[in-house]
């Protein structure tokens, strides 16, 4: 079967964190995998992006698959469950909730800017080289360090659920995925 064009995207995610490794402000573009899959659920009503064009879910497929860093075990159901896919949301979005709001702070003149990653919410990784104080507003590098270091966390869980179960076991509770399938849901509700 030829490859197509969207079957190389998950190069995309290492571009994204090689170039946030060098500088923090590329942070930014993971708002891009953010806002599409939403846009992609709002106006197509399908999980189009999260089955065909995520850059993370097809890097997790390679390295499981092709590269074989996989157990490809079977995922323990409760992964998947309601329950926790929805628990996770909830957690995954009071973990970007206090991201914008530390920015609020430093852009409020409230707080000031931290320049550290935070690994799995909690193991600060000193970030000094990634940014220079000054280049542009702080409020705009913090909310750089919270997000990518958001971005980091759960690249680092997919990789874990990885080794461990199937490749692509992060997509049965990925926070973007749960999110995209309730507005189709809802979408398609509205339209009965």
């Amino acid at each position: 079967m030829k490859k197509k064009w969207y079957d190389y995207l998950w190069i995309w995610t290492i571009i994204y964190f090689v170039l946030g490794f060098f500088n923090i402000l590329f942070a930014w573009l993971g708002m891009i995998d953010f806002l599409v899959p939403l846009i992609f659920a709002i106006v197509g009503g399908n999980k189009h992006f999260c089955n065909t064009y995520c850059g993370r879910g097809q890097l997790l497929r390679v390295m499981g698959t092709h590269c074989h860093c996989s157990r490809n075990k079977t995922t323990p159901k409760w992964l998947s469950s309601k329950w926790f896919r929805y628990g996770f949301l909830i957690f995954f979005l009071a973990m970007f909730g206090n991201i914008v709001f530390q920015t609020y702070l430093v852009a409020a003149g409230a707080g000031s800017l931290k320049e550290a990653l935070k690994l799995f919410w909690t193991i600060r990784v000193p970030w000094h080289w990634a940014y220079s104080a000054g280049f542009v507003p702080d409020w705009i590098a913090q909310f750089s360090f919270g997000f990518y270091s958001l971005m980091l966390t759960s690249t680092l869980i997919g990789l874990i659920v990885m080794a461990l179960y199937k490749p692509r076991t992060w997509c049965t509770f990925c926070p973007m995925g749960t999110m995209t399938q309730t507005i189709c849901k809802l979408k398609h509700r509205k339209e009965k």
